[in-house]
C-alpha cells in the first residue's frame, strides 16, 4: 500500500490526492505537522515539506520515497497511463504542464500564501495576527486569476483543452484551499464558478471537500457541487 503524507490545506498534497483518485490508485493518508520538524519525516524529505509519497516496493526492496507534487504527479502518470491527465499530443501536454505550473507557482505565491497562509497557517505556527496588507493583495490577485480561468473556459471545455487534465487539478487544489476560508468571489465570475462546479462533482474531489480543520469550519457552500 502507498502512503501519502499531507496537510489539510496544502494545495500540493491536494493535487496529488486528486491525481491518485483519478487514477483509482489506493493510498493511505498520514497527517504530517511539518512545523514539528520530526526527525523521521525529515529523513524522508529533508526539505520538511508535504506531500511525500511512499511506494511499497515488495518484500525484497526498500520503499520508494517521492517528494514535490510535480515529481509525484509525473511519476504517477508514468506508472498508470489511464486515464491520461496530460493529454495525448506534445502540444496538449505542454499546455497542461504550463497551466499546472501557473497555479502551483503564480497562484500559490499571489493568492494562496496571502489568504490561506495568513488566515490559517499563521495560527498553527504561532506567527501572530494575519497581515491585512497581504489579505488585501490576495483579494486583488484572485480576481485576476479567476478572470484568466474565465478566459480559458470561454475558449475550451477544460483549462488546457478538450479534456480534464493536470491543469484543472492544480487549479482546483489551490482554489479549494482558498474557498475553504471563504475568499473566492464566485458571484463575480460565473464562468469560473461553472468550471469549478464541474470539478467539484468529480468523485476524486469528494474526500478533499470532506476535509474539516478542527475549530475552523468551511463556508456552507464549500462541499456543495451546486454551490
Amino acid at each position: 500500500m502507498r502512503t501519502l503524507y499531507h496537510l489539510w490545506l496544502c494545495p500540493f498534497a491536494r493535487k496529488v490526492r486528486i491525481v491518485l483518485a483519478e487514477k483509482k490508485l489506493p493510498f493511505e493518508l498520514e497527517i504530517e505537522k511539518v512545523w514539528e520538524r520530526r526527525d523521521e519525516f525529515l529523513a524522508l524529505n529533508p526539505a520538511g515539506e508535504v506531500p511525500v509519497l511512499i511506494e511499497a516496493n515488495g518484500e525484497d526492496g526498500p520503499p520508494l520515497v517521492l517528494s514535490d507534487s510535480a515529481v509525484i504527479c509525473e511519476y504517477v502518470e508514468e506508472i498508470c497511463a489511464e486515464p491520461g491527465l496530460l493529454g495525448a499530443e506534445p502540444e496538449a501536454r505542454a499546455e497542461a504542464r504550463r497551466l499546472a505550473a501557473w497555479f502551483d507557482q503564480k497562484f500559490q505565491r499571489e493568492v494562496t500564501v496571502n489568504l490561506v497562509d495568513e488566515k490559517v497557517n499563521k495560527r498553527f505556527l504561532g506567527l501572530g495576527a494575519p497581515s491585512s496588507a497581504a489579505i488585501r493583495a490576495g483579494h486583488v490577485n484572485i480576481a485576476t486569476h479567476l478572470s484568466y480561468v474565465e478566459y480559458l473556459i470561454e475558449r475550451r471545455d477544460w483549462l488546457a483543452g478538450p479534456d480534464f487534465s493536470l491543469a484543472d487539478i492544480a487549479a482546483a487544489a489551490q482554489i479549494s484551499c482558498v474557498d475553504y476560508v471563504g475568499d473566492v468571489p464566485w458571484e463575480d465570475f460565473p464562468e469560473a464558478k461553472g468550471w469549478y462546479a464541474r470539478v467539484k462533482s468529480r468523485p476524486s474531489m469528494r474526500p478533499i471537500l470532506a476535509d474539516h480543520i478542527p475549530g475552523i469550519p468551511p463556508p456552507k457552500h464549500y462541499a456543495n457541487p451546486d454551490f
